[in-house]
């Protein structure tokens, strides 16, 4: 199980920070796992299911 931030995720799935965030939002992307006070990062097996899950 590796936790990967924000930049990467980006990297990744080619969306914008603000993409990201609306579709957290939205209910339609994994959901961040708090890293401390202001630090998020996401599973990255859950990043790479939901990729598979718009192919």
């Amino acid at each position: 199980m590796k936790i990967i931030r924000l930049k990467q995720v980006c990297e990744v799935t080619g969306l914008a920070r603000s993409t990201v965030y609306k579709f957290i939002g939205e209910g339609i992307f994994p959901k961040p796992v708090p890293l401390g006070d202001r630090c998020v990062g996401w599973l990255e097996s859950e990043v790479y299911d939901w990729i598979l899950s718009k192919i």
